[in-house]
Formats: structure tokens, sequence, C-alpha cells
């Protein structure tokens, strides 16, 4: 690979890392992720510590919640009997599911708020309004990701 193309990737895993960040996960797994959908092969789970920099308990955890979420998947090779982790084929779908339900979970939540309210109060329909947004943001999530692939 060119510097420039090295760059890139370094760049790449380390936006991933702070942007799953951003959505509750650890900034491991997203550099887990973003070396995965990068490279687009498998990676033995020393490799992955090795290239990140971090400890195999790190790569073990952060790769067995990324496992659970459907993103990464762990596959063998044949006469080597390390774990390997590659990208799922529909991760990009399961990342649009898991913050659509995180969307409609939020939206149910504010509901709950404004139910507490009388209907005529002014906090009332913020809230309620507030629920509505969520839900719509949901609905176009799950949109997208039937747009991406229609097995979502």
């Amino acid at each position: 690979m060119t510097t420039h193309i090295l760059t890139t990737r370094a760049n790449f895993i380390d936006f991933m890392g702070h942007a799953l960040e951003g959505n509750g996960m650890p900034p491991i797994a997203g550099r887990i992720l973003g070396l995965l959908i990068f490279d687009g092969e498998p990676r033995s789970f020393s490799d992955l510590a090795t290239e990140l920099g971090v400890s195999r308990g790190s790569i073990s955890a952060n790769a067995r919640a990324l496992v659970q979420r459907g993103s990464i998947i762990k596959v063998n090779m044949p006469g080597d009997r390390q774990d390997y982790f590659q990208l799922a084929d529909e991760s990009f779908c399961v990342l649009l599911q898991t913050i659509a339900t995180r969307m409609r979970s939020t939206s149910q939540a504010v509901q709950g708020f404004a139910s507490e309210l009388p209907d005529d109060a002014t906090p009332h329909k913020r809230l309620d309004g507030l629920a509505v947004f969520f839900t719509a943001m949901a609905d176009g999530i799950e949109n997208a990701a039937k747009t991406l692939n229609q097995r979502c």
C-alpha cells in the first residue's frame, strides 16, 4: 500500500473508533470494525491485537460484542487453530436496525413522559412532537436498511 493509502486507512480506523463511541460502543470496537471494513479480509485475533496496539483481552471483549451485534462473524481457516474475524455480510443492515431500535425506544420513553402530563399542557405537546420525531427517524432508518439490502 502507498503511504497515502496507509494514512487514509489509519485515519478511517480512528474515525470509526470515534463514530462507534458516539453510538455507545467502546472505541476499540469501532477500530476493529473500521479495520475489517477497510481491509475486507478475515483477520486473526492476534493480528487485530498487534495491528491496533491493544491487549488480547480488549480484542476478545470487543470482538465478542461485535459478533453479538451481528456486525462481524468468527470464521475458521483450514489448518489454523486461531480465531479469525471478518465483516458480516449484513453488518450495515444490522447497524441500521440497531439505530432504528434505539430511536423507537427513545420515542417510547419520551411518549411515556408526555402521557404523564395533561393533554392541553404545552410541555405535553412538545414531548409528543419529539416522540413523533424519533418514530419518524426510526421509520426512515428502517426504510434505508430495506433500500440497502432487501434482506434487512
